[in-house]
């Protein structure tokens, strides 16, 4: 993937904590990262409500903006190169149906490929408590390679605002894709 753009497929879902995705894309845009997104038809409610945006609104900062209905678009295919996925946030549902491998949307497809292709597939699932059903799924995936990530945001670097908490997390999302990023200071020992 060196001799050409590097692309990322990028699902929003229904879960919690678009604010996430926002800032994801934000930085894909911003490092010259092509994203390829696609958004549940519960993400668009959810992305009103909690950043009062709607999904068009997001192509400012994504290549193609995929119809979640259009079994059909490139990234549904593995001939389509990319090179990983980032389901951010990831409802339980998703969980459950990437785990099941039921491909029934063009996001789960998506995943579904993503795997079967051996890509990179990192999932930011934002949901708590964990029921044994959601963490039984989530191993399942894990045991298969994909990266689970919950959106648990550490507190070492002294957030001051949830725009800190925010970027932590992105930036531990970027850490598994190997973006350079200078989203939170990193630890780098006890202070003296």
């Amino acid at each position: 993937m060196e001799n050409r753009k590097r692309r990322i497929v990028v699902g929003i879902t229904g879960a919690s904590g678009s604010v996430y995705a926002l800032k994801f894309l934000q930085v894909l845009q911003d490092t010259g990262i092509e994203a390829h997104l696609v958004v549940t038809h519960s993400a668009e409610t959810v992305l009103q409500h909690e950043c009062r945006i709607v999904p068009k609104e997001l192509l400012q900062y994504a290549h193609t903006l995929y119809n979640v209905d259009d079994i059909g678009a490139a990234i549904a295919s593995g001939s389509f190169l990319y090179e990983a996925m980032v389901v951010i946030p990831c409802s339980m549902r998703t969980v459950g149906a990437v785990a099941s491998g039921i491909a029934d949307n063009l996001l789960t497809r998506a995943a579904d490929v993503t795997i079967k292709e051996g890509r990179t597939l990192v999932m930011v699932p934002r949901e708590t408590p964990f029921s044994p059903i959601h963490l039984e799924n989530m191993l399942k995936l894990s045991r298969i390679g994909v990266r689970i990530l919950p959106a648990c945001p550490g507190f070492y670097h002294n957030p001051q605002s949830i725009d800190d908490l925010v970027k932590i997390m992105v930036g531990k999302v970027c850490d598994q894709l190997h973006i350079e990023h200078k989203l939170f200071k990193r630890w780098s020992g006890h202070a003296e």
